[in-house]
């Protein structure tokens, strides 16, 4: 039953953060696997187009120079052949590189949204192939001299075309196939060990391009999964800030109607409360005389200690909730710690006296006074010495420190000898409404707010605030005020001008006008 309610609990809460992100990581590889098994290349369908796009933009770009290659290689050939031969195969050729560069700006004027890509894909590997075609025809210089020009012209344009169409590996084989045979055609037409020798090494070197048009593919792929995944983390960034906004903007909502359930209810509670109170008062003294049962004035006393415990309640939780919303004002003045420590331990020395408790103290009557709100600052010492008579059992010790910080500051420090907190436990009990379990067994009931008004008030003092505390050795809370808020007292000021006292002064100004 106990792990159901945990269950329950937490269920109610929410997933918690390795829940939240196991089921992203689930999602994003299922959304994965789906792309993959709807693509033709195994790969997400958005990297499909990506590497189309990349081949367009790279064939679009070498298209001019393209055209001076096929152009001066064509010149060139006429060495060999005769000119009208040179003229058409540049015209091919051309013809070729126009049809490709056509067929890109086509792609890339496209709506990414609409594109179909593979009508695109095969679209291309038929340019490359008609391309690679027309540099084939190379061969039909046919001159034996001419041989050396066009295994060098056949190496040169597999180097540029599988580069080209490295982001597309059908492309690249379809480009490279018709150079590959256009090489092994040479032999048909000398098979001298020379020819062989170029002719193989001319092979070995179309092959070895493919290959580095191979790795040029996966670096690409990997590429542009490494920039899927930044945009995925970006774009979980901004809906994570999404919705940290929206929560926050919730937060602020809640707290600005926790500020106004709290004004009014404040109100609306005191105002009934301070009745019960007064009427309290006046039947538990039996102000109009005696009660017919001795019950009713038990009755009354009752009914007013709680109404006091009830005010107190209300106090601090407005408090807290003004420290918290950063709406709390210092009224600050010159004060005396020593003496705000004296006045607090008179306080609560009845109740220290009822359960046997002694205080030994260790005061510095000579400190200077702080700059501090006196309201702040005996509600600190109060709520400290309060606790730690709830949590000393009887017969117990409390011990108080006032003095120096090694820095200038002041501190104070309360020591009891109760039932301890257990250092898992700090957190809890630091937190609004929160008590330690030694505590909620040995001491009296309580609202929990004392230690997190004390620790908002030392902040808004610019103090530090330090609880130690060990199960069964008992708490000590430090409190330390900054040596900025010390009031160090001022040199008399010599008023003695010239051996003269004020008055003689001004008497010899008087004579001196007149």
């Amino acid at each position: 039953m106990t792990d159901l309610t945990a269950e329950m609990v937490q269920r109610g809460r929410g997933p918690s953060v390795e829940e939240v992100v196991r089921r992203r990581e689930i999602a994003r590889d299922i959304r994965s696997a789906r792309e993959r098994l709807t693509s033709t290349s195994g790969l997400e369908r958005a990297f499909d187009y990506e590497l189309i796009r990349i081949y367009a933009q790279y064939r679009a770009g070498a298209g001019l120079p393209q055209a001076l290659l096929a152009t001066a290689v064509a010149g060139a050939s006429a060495f060999w052949v005769p000119l009208s031969f040179s003229l058409c195969w540049a015209i091919c050729l051309v013809a070729s590189v126009a049809l490709t560069m056509w067929l890109t700006r086509r792609f890339l004027a496209a709506d990414p949204e609409t594109v179909s890509v593979d009508r695109w894909r095969r679209a291309f590997v038929v340019s490359e192939a008609v391309q690679s075609v027309s540099w084939g025809l190379m061969v039909l210089v046919g001159s034996s001299e001419a041989q050396t020009f066009v295994l060098f012209g056949l190496v040169i344009v597999a180097a540029v075309a599988t580069m080209l169409a490295a982001t597309l590996p059908a492309a690249a084989v379809a480009a490279l196939v018709p150079l590959m045979l256009a090489a092994l055609g040479l032999l048909t037409i000398s098979h001298d060990m020379d020819t062989i020798i170029l002719v193989t090494m001319a092979l070995g070197s179309q092959v070895f391009f493919l290959v580095v048009g191979r790795r040029v593919y996966v670096s690409t792929v990997e590429a542009l999964q490494s920039q899927a995944e930044k945009d995925a983390i970006f774009g979980e960034l901004e809906h994570a800030k999404a919705n940290s906004d929206e929560a926050r903007r919730r937060a602020e909502e809640a707290n600005l109607a926790k500020s106004r359930f709290l004004a009014t209810m404040s109100h609306e509670l005191r105002t009934p409360l301070n009745a019960i109170l007064g009427f309290s008062e006046v039947m538990k003294n039996e102000v109009f005389g005696p009660h017919v049962a001795p019950s009713y004035g038990e009755y009354a006393k009752d009914i007013h200690e709680s109404g006091l415990h009830l005010l107190n309640l209300i106090n601090e939780i407005l408090d807290l909730s003004r420290i918290e919303a950063g709406r709390y004002e210092l009224n600050e003045e010159a004060t005396e710690l020593a003496q705000a420590v004296e006045e607090s331990r008179h306080m609560v020395g009845l109740r220290a006296r009822s359960k046997g408790q002694t205080f030994r103290e260790f005061i510095d009557g000579t400190l200077p006074r702080l700059w501090a709100d006196e309201r702040a600052l005996r509600q600190i010492v109060l709520n400290l010495l309060s606790n730690a008579v709830k949590f000393t059992p009887p017969g117990g010790e409390i011990t108080i420190k006032v003095g120096w910080t090694g820095s200038g500051g002041q501190y104070v420090s309360v020591k009891d000898t109760g039932p301890g907190i257990p250092e898992d436990e700090i957190g809890t009990v630091m937190s609004s409404f929160g008590r330690g379990s030694l505590a909620i067994k040995t001491a009296e009931q309580g609202s929990g707010l004392g230690l997190p008004i004390v620790k908002g008030l030392v902040d808004l003092h610019g103090g530090t605030f330090q609880l130690s505390s060990r199960p069964r050795e008992g708490t000590e809370v430090v409190v330390t005020f900054p040596a900025s808020r010390v009031m160090e007292t001022l040199p008399a000021v010599d008023l003695e001008v010239d051996g003269l006292v004020p008055e003689a002064r001004m008497d010899g100004a008087r004579r001196s006008a007149a």
